[in-house]
Order: structure tokens, then C-alpha cells, then sequence
């Protein structure tokens, strides 16, 4: 049987394909690009990706193909419908990033409403040293407890967000679909005008995609900070770069972005430097327990689906 890890470099190099190896001949590519999927899947019996696109273009001549494995809980770069009518098995990975996805987002909602980049360059310039005052005290920083916390998505990272808000103290408002029963509901609008810190955790949908539009940021206190862990393409990019330009935003803190890396000519490149901003390389999931738990998972997905069982299946 031919695996093909098509870009097994997002796993990290510190990460062991053995869990996959044993259950085939396994080729691993450590980065593709579009043009070099075609080829590389012809004779595959099971793909192993994370970010690519597998679509007709790039799974057309992939006549053995049976079985993708996505690394992964959202499958936005999978075309589902032409796999289900090619008779391709999708299989995902849900909820092995929660804590790790959770423990980024708090860093970031920390760091920014501590403006601790502030308080850190200070001290790194030498002008701590040189004013010879024991404290600095601006920019002035909140007590977290003090504030509101709205979380965008019920699911296993975002219920993780909120229950950590909670035990920091914040009012937590929750905005999901299905009626929210331990904390309290809020729809988009309602939650970006009344939350401090503002943390978005759904999939790229039809329905969630460019949801925090430039109306709903202009709704938002010129204090917040939005934090992404999402997708990208949930928000307004160019949006959110020209709301911290003109100091309408108190932070913004993002890990994912609409083009994955994104170019120099971004809306983001102009604001990277800053101290409310903190922009990660789509990091958050990917702690090391994570990131095991993740291949473990597709090495049991394919196990299951070569043994005639339904696990994680999407299509």
C-alpha cells in the first residue's frame, strides 16, 4: 500500500511518521507545491496532507487513491463533493489541538491587555536603564478580571477559552449556533460591542467567512482586542490592519492568515512592529502533545477505514 505525506514539514521536524510508516510504504515530502501533486499522488492508496488543495486538479490521475488523511480538524483545502463522488474516504482529526490552540489564545490576551511588548522594549532599549527610575507604569494595563471576554465558537477550543475566562475572572459571552447553556449568549453584533477581548474560534465556512466585517469592527471599543485562531479568512484583513493604524483597536492578535504565509505587500506587513500586534506563523495548534496526538489519530483513522470502520470520516 503507498502512503504519500505530501507536506509533512507542517508536522514539525521534531515529529515521527512511524505511527503512519508501519502501515505502509510510506514516501514523505516535506513540502509540495500545486504542480507536483499530480504526480505525486498518481499511484497513492492514502494521502497524508495538511494545507494543500486536493481537488480535481491536483487528484484527477490519482486512480488508486482511496483514502486522504487529513492532519488536521478543519478540512476547508479538501473539495468534499468531488471526493465523495470520486469514492474518496476523507477522515479528520477533531479536537487534539484544544489545549494547545487555548494556551496561545490566553497568551495573546494576556500579552496584549499587559502591553507587555511595551514594558519589554523598554527594558530591552536601554532606556530602563538609562531614566534610572525603579517602575514604569504606561501604558496603563487592566486587571483582566475587570473585563469582558466574548468567545466566537461553541466547539471544543472555544468552550476550552471560555472556561480558562472564566477562572481569570471575566465575563464571558458566548456567540455559537446551538443555544449556549453554561455562559451567556450573545449574538456577533451584540458581543463585538460589548466585549473587551474578543477570541474567534469557528471553521471557514459559507457562513463564516469574512464574518468580522469592517461594520462589526467599527462596532467594537477602540480598547479590544480581537484575537484570530480560526481561519483567516473569517475576517476582514485589511480591515483589521487599517483599524489598529488609526488606533480604533487596542490589539490584535492573529495566528492565521487568508493567504498562508502572507505577502509583503499585505495590510499586516505595515503593522506587524507594532506593540499591540502579535502575529504568530499559524503556530497555535501545534504544540508538540498536540501535534502527536494528531498523527496518532491518523494512523487510527486509517486503521479503521482499512478495517471496514467509520472514524472521523467526513466523506
Amino acid at each position: 500500500m503507498k502512503i504519500v505525506a505530501l507536506d509533512a514539514a507542517t508536522l514539525g521536524a521534531d515529529i515521527d511518521l512511524s505511527p503512519i510508516r508501519v502501515l505502509g510504504d510510506l514516501v514523505a515530502y516535506d513540502v509540495s507545491v500545486e504542480e507536483e501533486i499530480p504526480e505525486r499522488v498518481e499511484n497513492a492508496d492514502v494521502i497524508l496532507v495538511n494545507k494543500l488543495k486536493m481537488n480535481e486538479r491536483t487528484l484527477h490521475g490519482a486512480k488508486n487513491l482511496k483514502l486522504i488523511l487529513e492532519t488536521a480538524t478543519g478540512y476547508d483545502n479538501i473539495d468534499t463533493a468531488y471526493c465523495a463522488m470520486r469514492g474518496i474516504a476523507v477522515c479528520n482529526v477533531p479536537a487534539y489541538s484544544t489545549d494547545s490552540v487555548a494556551q496561545v489564545t490566553l497568551s495573546m490576551a494576556l500579552a496584549l491587555t499587559t502591553h507587555l511588548f511595551a514594558y519589554r522594549d523598554h527594558v530591552n532599549s536601554g532606556a530602563y536603564t538609562k531614566e534610572g527610575v525603579a517602575n514604569r507604569l504606561s501604558p496603563v494595563y487592566h486587571e483582566i478580571s475587570s473585563m469582558t471576554w466574548g468567545v466566537v465558537g461553541g466547539g471544543n477550543i472555544g468552550r476550552r477559552v471560555a472556561e480558562i475566562a472564566k477562572a481569570l475572572g471575566c465575563r464571558v459571552l458566548v456567540c455559537r449556533k446551538s443555544v449556549e447553556t453554561v455562559f451567556e449568549n450573545a449574538d456577533l453584533d451584540t458581543l463585538c460591542r460589548e466585549a473587551d477581548i474578543i477570541s474567534l474560534h469557528v471553521p471557514l465556512t459559507p457562513e463564516t467567512k469574512g464574518m468580522i466585517t469592517k461594520e462589526r469592527i467599527g462596532m467594537m471599543k477602540r480598547n479590544a482586542i480581537l484575537i484570530n485562531v480560526a481561519r483567516g479568512a473569517v475576517c476582514d484583513e485589511a480591515a483589521l490592519a487599517e483599524a489598529i493604524e488609526r488606533g480604533e483597536l487596542g490589539g490584535l492578535g492573529v495566528d492565521v492568515f487568508a493567504t498562508e504565509p502572507f505577502s509583503a505587500e499585505h495590510p499586516f506587513s505595515y503593522i506587524m512592529h507594532r506593540e499591540n500586534v502579535c502575529l504568530t506563523p499559524h503556530m497555535a495548534w501545534g504544540a508538540s502533545e498536540a501535534r502527536a496526538r494528531c498523527l496518532g489519530t491518523c494512523a487510527e483513522n486509517m486503521k479503521a477505514f482499512f478495517a471496514g470502520e467509520r472514524q472521523n470520516r467526513v466523506v
